[in-house]
């Protein structure tokens, strides 16, 4: 079967995708913003009920994900997870609401979970310890291949996870059995927020991924967050922006969609979606992968974008 209108050969690229009706709706989400790639949530993210999924649902995911063109899918962690608090009741909470996040996703055939490393509150190397200590309870609690993407954070706060530094030593701190299923996803934005020269140039970006392999090892690197940022480098603010519209700006997403180091990795968008979802989410890809083609799709992609 030929590609799609729009994709190109082997991309692993598209957006966070709504659950609303059930897990079984992404696939055909993506499929209509014609991604090949999809994050989604498996629960909804703002509170701590825990769904069971049956087996016709989850019947329904994998045949709506097989027939549909998606190539890759990741899981999001819920926003109310704090692993790193020393908090006891809320900690435990969280090691039960992460772990059900790992079993939803064996269930559904879902390889990863993104997880926003937790706010320490009191002093950082003990939330940093509590964090790990997490990560390593819940992969124990659901043994198998479903594995967890330690997401770069913008640093606000007392946020865990905004240095290359300080991802590498949660994974680190894990047991050898649960640091085999520990990768990273790094998030433009978030990069930009935390004070990573991702919008200084060539030069600038090029060593931002040279610190990282140094630091961490660019083969960990399964996932990335394409968003332009709201905020000036450094802020910690983490405000998304449309690609190529925000304070990043469109050369780092052409030097990201044109690096041979990344045809594999995962690459989803998480821009505003203004009142119209899909044209925005489609908009965004189809800039995504004009980047990718040249310099004659780019011309061609900015003389038409104000009719998108």
């Amino acid at each position: 079967m030929g590609l799609k209108p729009g994709r190109l050969p082997g991309d692993l690229l598209g957006a966070h995708v709504s659950t609303q009706g059930g897990v079984a709706e992404a696939p055909a989400r993506g499929t209509v913003i014609r991604a090949t790639a999809i994050q989604l949530f498996t629960k909804t993210p703002n509170q701590w009920r825990e769904p069971a999924l049956d087996d016709a649902e989850i019947g329904r995911f994998r045949a709506a994900l097989a027939g549909s063109g998606i190539r890759a899918v990741v899981a999001h962690d819920s926003y109310l997870i704090n692993l790193a608090s020393p908090d006891e009741t809320l900690r435990n909470r969280s090691v039960r609401a992460f772990a059900g996040e790992l079993q939803r996703c064996r269930a559904l055939g879902i390889p990863w979970v993104v997880s926003h490393p937790g706010n320490y509150i009191d002093e950082r190397a003990a939330g940093l310890e509590r964090n790990a200590r997490g990560y390593a309870d819940c992969l124990a609690l659901v043994p198998g291949e479903v594995g967890v993407l330690i997401e770069g954070t913008a640093g606000a706060g007392t946020a865990l996870g905004s240095t290359f530094e300080e991802l590498r030593a949660l994974r680190d701190a894990l047991p050898a059995a649960g640091r085999a299923r520990v990768a990273f996803c790094l998030d433009t934005a978030h990069l930009h927020a935390a004070g990573y020269d991702v919008a200084g140039g060539g030069g600038g970006l090029e060593g931002v991924w040279e610190l990282f392999d140094r630091e961490v090892g660019l083969a960990l690197l399964k996932c990335l967050h394409l968003n332009d940022s709201k905020g000036a480098p450094g802020s910690h603010l983490d405000r998304h922006q449309w690609i190529g519209e925000g304070a990043i700006g469109p050369e780092p997403f052409r030097r990201i969609m044109r690096e041979p180091r990344f045809a594999g990795v995962i690459k989803i968008i998480e821009t505003p979606k203004g009142d119209d979802p899909v044209r925005h989410d489609r908009r965004m890809l189809r800039r995504l992968r004009a980047y990718a083609r040249g310099p004659r799709d780019n011309i061609r992609m900015t003389a038409t974008v104000g009719r998108a």
